[in-house]
């Protein structure tokens, strides 16, 4: 499959940086199914500096591969900020990586709640004790939303990683 350049241009920016700070990432998706992890590997050499992906697109595996509690999904909803920080802590968990990612949202066309509308994506990034969220609103079709998340995801992955290496 062939991914648009900006992505795959992005991808490898994230790994020139994670090499030259002796680093590795894992990814946990939802609502882009792996995305992420596949803009990664794309790259030339990522097995150097990519440990491994979960995609959870249920509420039963994000219980189950990656630790999120019951009564987090059930107060927050999957799509929430609360979510994606404790599917990046459970993917450190899971793994030897040194920084995550984890991405739940609604891409669409259906799926839209109160308050969450398609659209509506929530990102988790960071290491250990050190997790940032953020939710985004796209706009566009599925595949456009998507899209704009794994840019976003890979772009949050790369500024975190400058911000260390200062």
């Amino acid at each position: 499959m062939t991914l648009p350049s900006a992505i795959f241009q992005l991808a490898a920016r994230l790994g020139e940086r994670l090499n030259h700070l002796g680093k590795t990432v894992a990814t946990a998706e939802s609502c882009t199914g792996g995305g992420v992890a596949q803009a990664i590997t794309a790259v030339p050499g990522s097995s150097s500096w990519f440990e491994y992906a979960a995609v959870t697109y249920s509420d039963r595996m994000k219980r189950r591969a990656l630790g999120v509690s019951h009564e987090l999904l059930s107060a927050h909803g999957a799509v929430s900020e609360p979510v994606v920080e404790a599917m990046v802590a459970g993917l450190l968990e899971a793994s030897s990586a040194d920084i995550g990612v984890a991405i739940s949202g609604i891409a669409g066309p259906g799926g839209n709640v109160p308050g969450k509308p398609v659209g509506t994506v929530c990102f988790g990034w960071g290491a250990a004790g050190d997790i940032e969220t953020t939710t985004r609103y796209f706009s566009g079709d599925r595949a456009q939303i998507r899209e704009q998340a794994v840019v976003f995801a890979l772009t949050q992955l790369i500024e975190q990683l400058n911000r260390q290496d200062q």
